[in-house]
């Protein structure tokens, strides 16, 4: 994308009237100086909207590099010594496999194979934060990294099958961490003394800043490469400030909300709830199927075996003037009814193409009879052109089927 792009985001809209969400430590340090910074509630927790245009912080991300608050993630530590056995019993990826300092992306699910949850696991061997002070040695824990909005139901969802089993569930570690996207990223961490050099997805390192401990992890990134530095609650407006003074772009939610979408990432609580299941989602990523039982492996298995899903997770290219809502189809097949609903709109962000032209970048689902036979679709009244993830366009305008 060029430099110039612009891009609304229909959501998530800032405000600033949601006084029990969580308030990430950088926001807090961040008001001190600037009272009228725009506030959004992100994934449960109170933070920056935007620091200047939305169009200019994503045009840095995807051509630069833009450094954003990810106090809205935090982490739930599982140890004991049936820690391993316990939790690849959990979710859907292979625990077992993870050696030190790597991870995986997985989903909980019930017995009915519906998502509960998702969460970046690790398995982590270094010292872990008790306060922004004091730290201390814990061998051999499994972190349990996810949105400040899923932590307290994911752990109650967890602990409740925790019967005769040596597992213990426990609190985040009072940190924080800072997020660090765009072709420069690595780069610019690098003037910083923080080398990503020959990080794999979900990998982690652990670095000395400032003269202080810090853990850089290589995170999911399908369009731009995404790195978090999770570090000690007082080092966040340090690190916050470096950052700036090396290059980056302050970005607030709603550019890394245009991001998220134009990767094609689906959001748990937004385009992933509790009515889904794993194969709907198209995030084989966080599916392994030779590792033994799981909680709800079975209807995983099930739909494996029959081959597909009846609906799949899918991006949308709509012109302007676009509602989210259904998707129907206008045209009568043998197995679907002209303006038969075939799917929905579950997040979207305007984008100004360079040529001027906007186009609303979106995602959802659609069922697969519509989507194998380019069903003509439309959206309240706009065509929706379905798209494959993550959307890719060309300098005059976009490349997609």
């Amino acid at each position: 994308m060029s430099h110039d792009a612009t891009a609304v985001s229909i959501s998530p809209q800032p405000s600033i009237d949601h006084p029990a969400a969580l308030e990430t430590p950088l926001l807090g340090g961040l008001l001190k100086t600037a009272p009228d910074l725009a506030i959004t509630e992100y994934h449960g927790a109170r933070t920056p909207a935007a620091f200047s245009s939305p169009a200019q912080e994503l045009a840095a991300l995807l051509s630069a590099a833009g450094v954003y608050d990810l106090g809205w993630r935090t982490q739930i530590l599982c140890v004991g010594e049936d820690r391993v056995r316990w939790l690849n019993g959990m979710v859907t990826n292979h625990v077992g496999a993870l050696t030190e300092n790597t991870g995986c992306y997985a989903f909980v699910l019930n017995a009915q194979g519906r998502i509960q949850g998702d969460l970046n696991i690790y398995q982590r061997t270094d010292a872990l934060w008790l306060d922004t002070d004091v730290s201390y040695q814990r061998t051999d824990a499994l972190w349990l990294d996810t949105d400040v909005s899923q932590s307290a139901t994911l752990t109650a969802f967890l602990d409740h099958f925790i019967i005769m089993d040596d597992v213990v569930l426990e609190p985040s570690p009072a940190m924080t961490r800072l997020g660090v996207a765009g072709p420069r990223a690595i780069a610019l961490l690098a003037q910083l003394g923080l080398s990503a050099q020959d990080l794999q997805p979900l990998q982690m390192r652990t670095l000395d800043w400032n003269g202080r401990t810090v853990t850089l992890v290589s995170a999911h990134g399908p369009l731009v490469p995404r790195l978090e530095v999770w570090l000690a609650q007082d080092q966040v407006q340090p690190l916050w400030q470096a950052l700036q003074q090396a290059g980056a772009t302050s970005c607030g939610a709603v550019a890394i909300e245009q991001l998220r979408i134009l990767e094609g990432t689906p959001a748990y609580g937004t385009d992933i709830t509790a009515r889904d299941l794993p194969q709907e989602t198209n995030q084989t990523r966080a599916l392994h199927f030779a590792k033994g039982c799981y909680l709800g492996q079975e209807i995983v298995e099930r739909i494996r075996s029959r081959g597909n899903v009846h609906r799949t997770f899918s991006g949308f290219v709509l012109g302007s003037g676009f509602a989210p809502g259904e998707i129907a189809a206008t045209e009568k097949t043998p197995l679907l009814s002209e303006n038969q609903p075939v799917g929905n709109i579950t997040s979207a962000a305007v984008i100004r193409l360079p040529n001027g032209e906007e186009r609303i970048f979106s995602l959802g689902y659609i069922r697969r009879e519509a989507l194998d036979r380019n069903t003509a679709l439309i959206c309240n009244g706009v065509v929706a052109a379905p798209s494959t993830l993550p959307f890719r366009w060309q300098e005059s305008g976009l490349d997609h089927p």
